[in-house]
């Protein structure tokens, strides 16, 4: 996705002010497609902390760390559904199962249903829980690196940076491992989809759905120790789960955690690849590496939550009107100058690296902590294993944007 038009612009509504105003669109930004974060750092020095740009249909973007920080903790000002769950609810009601919206559990419900939701799988995502398959994650990891550690070079993404988390995510689901493929061309699909309209929304969302569907019913039948077998088990104020209460859950967990980690994981083997240095450096130390690894997720921090504004409401001195969509620009906040001394130069040795790669508020991301052990064991394990690896000079890194910013692909090579 290296090129691509950017969308069209639209007029400014009239209570936008001219100096609010600032051209970045999140899909098809030249600079974002070309030089991924360098861009990101470039909009954190000199954009408004809170704008509007004229791309993708006109909405605002939330870039600095302190507005981001507020407005993630503010619910009753930013939703996070474009539609409020009761009015969606109280549609469905009057549909049989199959003809009902989906709704992406918990992630598009606010304050307090949202905790109805969430709450079934704050255990199962616990810290404590997935302590428990770092040594699953660690063979997986090291199983792939020896696979082409002997070749002298390899394309990470799909090597590696892309089956790793997969086959974690679909083991901890449910899911089988054989339509592996599908699965991810299928989120591949939904994610760098541009239309919002919400028949086109509900259309990829059902396509996810189905293709679960006889898995998700298996898991109701007969429950294995699996996601899906919990969630079936779980009641919700009172009332025992149904078929669309499933669905609504396996459609948000199924995108998420097949895409999120794998760009997270691709910036941070590209960092390590640029930085000979560094490497040695963990190489000597590996207790170093969950400190350098959070200072990769402040430095290339990358999903770009989507808010939609509840009400009519002043936001950090801003009017914004009730509808209108709002891009928590989570990466800009962590290379933010203000909160950020030299945000742009990675510090090992950094005194505040209280980055907000994973969101903060109510809606913190359910799977930091399982992304945390992925990470840093993919860097041990790629330390461990390889020499010096850098990036292939003939085969430049490019980017994708959306709600997850990544690379397209990383080749690597290193001296065999």
């Amino acid at each position: 996705m290296a090129s691509h038009p950017v969308s069209p612009a639209v007029a400014k509504p009239d209570h936008v002010p001219d100096a609010l105003v600032y051209d970045f669109d999140f899909h098809y930004d030249p600079g974002l497609l070309s030089e991924g974060h360098a861009r990101i750092a470039q909009i954190a020095r000199e954009a408004p902390p809170v704008f509007w740009t004229p791309r993708q249909g006109g909405h605002w973007i939330v870039a600095s760390h302190a507005a981001v920080y507020s407005a993630q903790r503010s619910p009753e000002i930013f939703s996070n559904g474009p539609v409020p769950y009761e009015m969606i609810a109280a549609h469905n009601a009057t549909l049989p199962d199959e003809k009902k919206s989906l709704i992406p559990l918990p992630i598009t419900v606010d304050p307090p249903v949202h905790e109805t939701y969430r709450k079934p799988l704050n255990k199962t995502f616990s810290p404590k829980n997935m302590l428990a398959l770092k040594d699953r994650i660690r063979a997986l990891a090291a199983e792939l690196v020896a696979k082409v550690k002997d070749k002298g070079h390899c394309e990470f993404m799909s090597e590696i940076g892309e089956p790793l988390p997969t086959t974690i995510f679909l083991d901890i689901f449910g899911m089988p491992q054989d339509k592996q493929r599908e699965y991810r061309d299928l989120v591949s699909q939904h994610l760098h989809a541009t239309d919002m309209n919400p028949a086109a929304v509900q259309q990829r969302l059902r396509e996810v759905a189905d293709v679960m569907r006889e898995t998700i019913l298996a898991r109701r039948d007969e429950p294995q120790g699996d996601v899906l077998s919990m969630l079936w088990q779980s009641e919700f104020d009172g009332r025992p789960a149904t078929l669309h209460d499933i669905e609504n859950y396996a459609v948000m967990l199924f995108v998420a955690g097949l895409d999120t980690v794998m760009n997270g994981m691709g910036l941070g083997v590209r960092h390590l690849a640029m930085n000979p240095d560094l490497q040695a450096r963990l190489r000597a130390d590996m207790a170093l590496v969950p400190e350098a690894a959070d200072e990769i997720l402040r430095r290339y921090t990358f999903t770009v939550p989507p808010r939609f504004v509840h009400k009519d409401a002043e936001f950090e001195g801003i009017a914004m009107k009730k509808g209108e969509m709002v891009l928590m620009f989570l990466p800009s906040a962590d290379l933010d100058p203000k909160e950020f001394p030299s945000p742009e130069a990675y510090d090992l040795a950094r005194e505040n690296k209280a980055h907000i790669a994973f969101g903060t508020g109510p809606h913190r991301c359910l799977g930091s902590h399982l992304a945390r052990i992925e990470l840093q064991v993919l860097y041990e394990e790629m330390l461990k294993a390889l020499p010096e690896f850098r990036i292939d000079p003939a085969k430049p890194v490019t980017f994708h944007g959306g709600n997850v910013i990544g690379p397209d692909q990383i080749h690597l090579v290193w001296d065999a």
